[in-house]
């Protein structure tokens, strides 16, 4: 993101003289703000957007690499969320014909990703601003919450909208929709939060005020969520496995055989502790958690939420505890809900 001001250095301006306007400003499209829509074309970098006095510049579409212009994404009109279409390919899904949990969290990934570039962020993975990258500092996750309602199939199209906003003064957090884009069913949800840590001492640091300004004009300004409802699962605390787990594999991570073949994943909730570096050796331990929201869950189901009823088969959450061998200390905790497979 190149910020703008009138005392901006020679090399911001140098590239501020290769874009070019596109239209006029809408009025009410960012309140309180000026906006001039420019073209940039940096030598030899990707297309960026600028700040041109307190307005916004967005990049032409169809300028860019290659990649940028196949690509089936965008930012949208209001420029504070990006939407991006992907097709379902034939090694993205399990024996059951459709997405794996790992192609969602690829998906989700990759827009994000490209949300972060589509506004002029670092092209490196971290989405860093101007700023962070002098202070050498990037963004690590701390908590993700997806939840899955229906997976895609083979060749079915999936729309994913993403956008991020501010959560407090120690993080920012970044939501996502999932639709089919055939019907415009919702089919999936997530959630995640952010900190901010020095690549070098691998610390953790409070988001200053540039680093905020940097990146809040792109976030909504009201409020957002993914989850809007009250109580909902991604705020719920996760609870610590001890060595009292059902199921524990040294290095690898262990879910009972049965659970995977007769059941799929339908919400996932990581929180995160402390890196996980190579050639670590790693415990995974796991164990089933009685789920005090089941009888809701069944009732939505058209059941009576009675213990005797055989919906009560249907959905099986569990605990989750990622660990370093030897000196037991935390990497992340976890939950899943999962429901059986349905008949295909």
């Amino acid at each position: 993101m190149l910020k703008l001001s009138w005392n901006a250095t020679t090399d911001h301006v140098k590239a501020l003289a290769q874009c070019r306007f596109l239209d006029a400003p809408r009025p009410g499209l960012l309140p309180s703000r000026r906006r001039a829509v420019v073209s940039c074309y940096p030598a030899s970098k990707a297309p960026s957007l600028a700040v041109v006095s307190d307005g916004l510049a967005w990049v032409e579409p169809g300028s860019g690499s290659l990649a940028d212009r196949l690509r089936l994404g965008s930012l949208t009109e209001d420029g504070l969320s990006y939407k991006e279409r992907f097709i379902v390919r034939c090694y993205e899904v399990g024996i059951n014909k459709t997405a794996t949990v790992e192609t969602i969290a690829n998906l989700l990934q990759e827009v994000g990703c490209n949300h972060a570039q589509s506004v002029g962020f670092s092209t490196d993975g971290f989405a860093t601003t101007t700023t962070m990258r002098k202070m050498n500092l990037i963004w690590v996750t701390a908590r993700m919450h997806i939840e899955i309602y229906k997976y895609p199939a083979w060749s079915d199209v999936v729309e994913i909208e993403t956008w991020c906003q501010g959560e407090g003064r120690i993080g920012t957090r970044r939501d996502w929709i999932l639709k089919d884009y055939a019907n415009g069913q919702v089919i999936g949800r997530a959630t995640s939060k952010w900190v901010m840590m020095n690549q070098e001492t691998r610390r953790l640091q409070k988001v200053d005020d540039d680093v905020r300004d940097e990146y809040l004009i792109f976030c909504p300004r009201e409020s957002r969520l993914a989850f809007p409802e009250e109580n909902n699962g991604s705020l719920k605390k996760i609870a610590k496995l001890e060595d009292t787990a059902q199921y524990s594999r040294l290095g690898l991570i262990s879910m009972p055989q049965e659970i995977i073949d007769s059941y799929e994943l339908q919400t996932i909730t990581l929180d995160y502790r402390r890196e996980c570096q190579r050639n670590d050796v790693v415990d995974s331990l796991s164990s089933h958690e009685p789920d005090e929201n089941l009888e809701a869950i069944l009732q939505l189901n058209g059941t009576n939420g009675s213990a005797a009823s055989p919906a009560t088969e249907d959905y099986r959450q569990f605990l989750h505890l990622l660990r370093l061998s030897g000196d037991g200390l935390e990497i992340n905790r976890g939950r899943t809900q999962w429901r059986k497979k349905p008949m295909r």
